[in-house]
């Protein structure tokens, strides 16, 4: 799956240059798994509990490897984004089912250790997903992205389906279909409206539609929640400081870190003119300290409280983020690769801690409810992240082309359009005259602005997660790991 969500984002450029596609259509070929993956983890669960977590992982295995083989051969760029979009429902219902297996085979330590096996493995698709698509993509060009997906789906689809045991939550009622509905149509909404907002503006009557229906329709999932007997989200639950913590947490990645695994891609390979090779082997730097640091977050549980660790990771983040702002558009490898190790080594503090405090956020027999929630929360929010991110970075980029005196406001918000999902060619002829340096430049200012907003932002959840955790959630978490 992360090699599924960092293929495409190294590959955009080339996308963009096979399929064509206006900014907001290259968008969706990131966001679209996203989206539908962050919307229907919650339905995923619930559908889990009720008819089994094998039957499910193995129907959304199977329609995950299908479905990278049909992206891989999609004719347009509307068919690719269709294509993820149907992909991330079948990852929803892989991971949901997974996941609460999991939960149900162990106990106690046992279970911890293999939740910390779940966020390594993740991290090990993060770590080597971009340079394997670099080589993929310069070797047989971007639609062979997709094909060791494929393998993948199809061997652990055999390994299930002779290994694993069929379990099921015997209170489960069914799927909340108005509450999945509302949900996900909020979500869809909300998204969206973020995506339009740099290109019409954000007084655009459009715009103002879909961000009031996205209101509306999460106002109405929250009533409806409340009224159901078995609700996919227990809104209960949002009344424990702890809880709260930890859905803060599941979310932090996904503006500290998960952002940059598209950003940085798309600026290095569309906007410097890297190479795919070159960029996926700098992006290691980034993600490599999830192959061993979760682990060993887990193992320094035995003398710190997690809340302590978790909100240290988060501020080393910050510190990483902050020290990248610092570096300019075209600057040499040397000069990313420190910081973004930071970032990295930052954010596999809390990394290998997540997943295990999620699931003892309800009882063992809601596995699939608590996995749901939590990562709802932390894919809705790297999708929606994303959206937002995106437009911020648009808009600062226009901001500094206007102030650079290159051309009208107006066009400007295209060219910042098409830097943002790195076409710079593109950008340099809707602005004949100008020279790719300076748009780079201008760029690459506003990449840095978009980084200090990152790194307050990053501190201020590393304050709150401190103070919502506390340090008896730390306390039970090492009594868990030392049994």
């Amino acid at each position: 799956m992360p090699l599924t969500f960092t293929g495409p984002a190294v590959a955009l450029p080339a996308i963009g240059r096979a399929l064509g596609g206006s900014p907001i259509a290259l968008n969706w070929v990131t966001n679209a798994f996203m989206l539908t993956f962050g919307s229907s983890l919650m339905a995923a669960g619930a559908l889990a509990d009720a008819y089994g977590r094998k039957r499910m992982f193995l129907t959304g295995v199977a329609a995950f490897g299908l479905l990278s083989a049909l992206a891989s051969v999609s004719p347009s760029i509307l068919w690719l984004d269709l294509a993820r979009a149907a992909q991330g429902l079948a990852a929803a219902l892989a991971f949901a089912g997974g996941a609460a297996a999991l939960a149900q085979e162990f106990e106690g330590a046992g279970r911890m250790r293999a939740f910390s096996m779940l966020g390594t493995s993740f991290g090990i698709g993060l770590s080597f997903g971009p340079i394997t698509s670099g080589l993929l993509i310069d070797a047989f060009g971007w639609t062979s992205i997709f094909l060791p997906v494929v393998a993948a789906a199809t061997f652990s689809f055999l390994i299930a389906a002779r290994f694993m045991r069929e379990s099921r939550d015997p209170a489960a009622t069914g799927l909340d279909w108005p509450g999945a509905a509302s949900f996900t149509a909020a979500l869809a909404l909300l998204t969206y409206g973020f995506l339009k907002a740099p290109e019409a503006g954000w007084n655009d009557l459009a715009v103002i539609g879909l961000l009031t229906g996205a209101v509306l329709f999460f106002a109405a999932f929250g009533i409806i929640e409340r009224k159901v007997a078995r609700p996919m989200l227990d809104l209960s639950l949002f009344r424990y400081p702890r809880f709260v913590g930890v859905q803060l947490l599941a979310a932090a990645p996904a503006y500290a870190f998960v952002v940059l695994l598209v950003l940085l891609p798309v600026r290095f390979v569309g906007v410097e003119g890297m190479g795919e090779i070159a960029a996926g082997r700098l992006m290691i730097a980034l993600s490599a300290p999830l192959l061993i640091l979760p682990l060993v977050a887990g193992w320094l549980t035995r003398w710190l409280p997690a809340s302590v660790l978790c909100a240290t990771g988060l501020l080393v983040s910050a510190a990483g983020l902050f020290w990248l702002s610092g570096v300019p558009a075209g600057a040499t490898a040397a000069a990313l690769l420190l910081p973004m190790l930071t970032i990295g080594v930052g954010i596999s503090l809390p990394w290998g801690l997540m997943d295990g405090l999620a699931v003892s956020v309800v009882p063992t027999e809601r596995a699939g409810m608590a996995t749901g929630i939590f990562n709802t929360t932390r894919v809705a929010g790297e999708g929606l992240a994303l959206a937002v991110v995106s437009a911020v970075l648009s808009a600062l980029t226009a901001g500094h082309l206007a102030a650079a005196g290159l051309g009208q406001p107006e066009k400007l918000v295209a060219v910042a359009q098409r830097l943002v999902t790195g076409d710079l060619p593109a950008a340099q002829t809707l602005l004949p005259g100008t020279g790719q340096h300076q748009l780079v430049a201008q760029y690459g200012l506003a990449f840095s602005s978009l980084l200090v907003v990152l790194t307050i932002i990053t501190i201020v959840t590393a304050v709150v997660v401190f103070l919502f955790m506390g340090r008896r959630a730390g306390r039970e978490v090492v009594a868990e790991v030392v049994a």
